[in-house]
């Protein structure tokens, strides 16, 4: 894999694939959060700073049938262009005969947006022919697409084939790899991984990988009350997945064997109806009153767990402790993200991935308190999982 921090772009026009797929207001189509255009300024600023152009290729949400204008990559041209300080010219395709001369026209210092791939399905297909017409518009290709990294796209993966020599990672797309080998690889110990969220089916891969890491796993979020029902908890109406009961069960018992301590929320603030507006209070986890569903950690949970943060040198954070989108449940969340700054400030390294735990690293003013806040939800939790990532070993090959 050629290194791209030695790669000369003089003269090159470098096909880079990032991930702009950023949240816009409906109808006025503004931007609200810039995060992952940000995230990709390094490396297109190194490309213009050697002298060369950039051609950015992207996906934007997920459309059903074609070009549609929600959906498309105009929306993003005014603010690259503010924040790039460079010249941005926007082709209404990312192939055919306008990006072709669209691109041979484009002059050093210059960055030139395709129209979204996914308004063909040839994109999310990994189409080799589709692939071979997007590489023909550049002279080398950077992947700093960490987001999409996880998907065999042509945009992601096959498009590198035709960059033998000449294919490599961005410079987000190296933070992310290295963030991750820090947690995984290079671990200082003790190492406590978060998981929360709704569902366990939807993390059983991560926590079952991490035993073999972590020293500790703390659980929050809906998932943790089907771990109590397992435990013959009673938990009420609380979100529970009578499926997963034997994997919770079996879970307990493998980290019990492996020496691997995981924490269950003691107590959990509990509401009569999923509602900012509902009658509140707080209960033992495993003692919630039928007609009552648990939404957030409780005081004592909320303790426990920031002193085992408090006491780690490694952490992982993916996932909230409860519904914190809801004022009257987000002090759980709160204090997690909290305790994870206060350990990140004496010495700890923390990585935070997946939308919901950056999202409210974020609205806590403590994301730029963490060791690293990851761009890439699916991707970071496939790797932790200890699954290839196919826009990785493409470049790699």
């Amino acid at each position: 894999m050629t290194p791209f921090s030695t790669y000369s772009f003089k003269g090159k026009k470098t096909i880079v694939r990032v991930d702009f797929n950023v949240p816009l207001t409906k109808g006025t189509f503004e931007i609200t959060d810039d995060k992952r255009m940000q995230a990709a300024l390094p490396t297109i600023n190194k490309i213009l700073k050697d002298g060369g152009s950039v051609i950015l290729l992207s996906h934007l949400g997920r459309p059903k049938n074609g070009p549609e204008g929600a959906f498309s990559l105009s929306h993003l041209t005014k603010h690259l262009q503010d924040i790039t300080k460079a010249k941005v010219y926007f082709s209404d395709d990312c192939i055919g005969a306008q990006a072709q001369k669209m691109a041979s026209n484009l002059s050093a210092g210059e960055i030139l947006l395709l129209e979204n791939v996914r308004f063909y399905a040839e994109e999310t297909k990994g189409d080799l022919s589709f692939a071979r017409k997007l590489a023909s518009l550049g002279d080398c290709f950077v992947n700093d697409a960490f987001g999409t990294a996880h998907r065999a796209h042509a945009s992601t993966t096959q498009i590198a084939q035709f960059f033998p020599n000449d294919k490599m990672c961005g410079l987000l797309m190296d933070a992310e790899i290295n963030s991750a080998k820090k947690v995984m690889e290079e671990t200082n110990r003790p190492f406590t991984a978060i998981v929360g969220g709704a569902k366990v089916s939807d993390k059983v891969l991560i926590v079952e990988n991490l035993m073999s890491k972590a020293d500790h796993i703390i659980i929050g979020g809906g998932m943790a009350y089907t771990f109590k029902k397992a435990l013959g908890g009673a938990i009420g109406d609380s979100l529970c997945e009578n499926d997963r009961i034997t994997t919770c069960k079996e879970i307990l018992s493998k980290a019990d064997e492996m020496g691997v301590k995981i924490h269950l929320p003691q107590d959990s603030i509990i509401a009569d109806s999923f509602s900012a507006t509902a009658a509140i209070k707080t209960s033992e986890s495993d003692q919630i009153d039928s007609g009552w569903m648990g939404l957030d950690i409780g005081p004592k949970a909320s303790e426990q767990f920031s002193q085992v943060i408090a006491a780690s040198k490694t952490i992982l954070w993916n996932g909230p402790m409860g519904v914190f989108e809801m004022l009257p449940f987000e002090v759980g969340t709160k204090s997690v993200a909290n305790a994870v700054a206060k350990a990140t400030k004496n010495g700890a390294y923390s990585l935070i991935g997946g939308g919901d735990s950056a999202a409210a690293a974020k609205k806590f003013n403590v994301a730029a308190q963490i060791s690293h806040v990851s761009t890439g939800g699916g991707a970071l939790l496939e790797l932790f999982e200890g699954k290839t990532l196919p826009g990785l070993a493409a470049i790699e090959k």
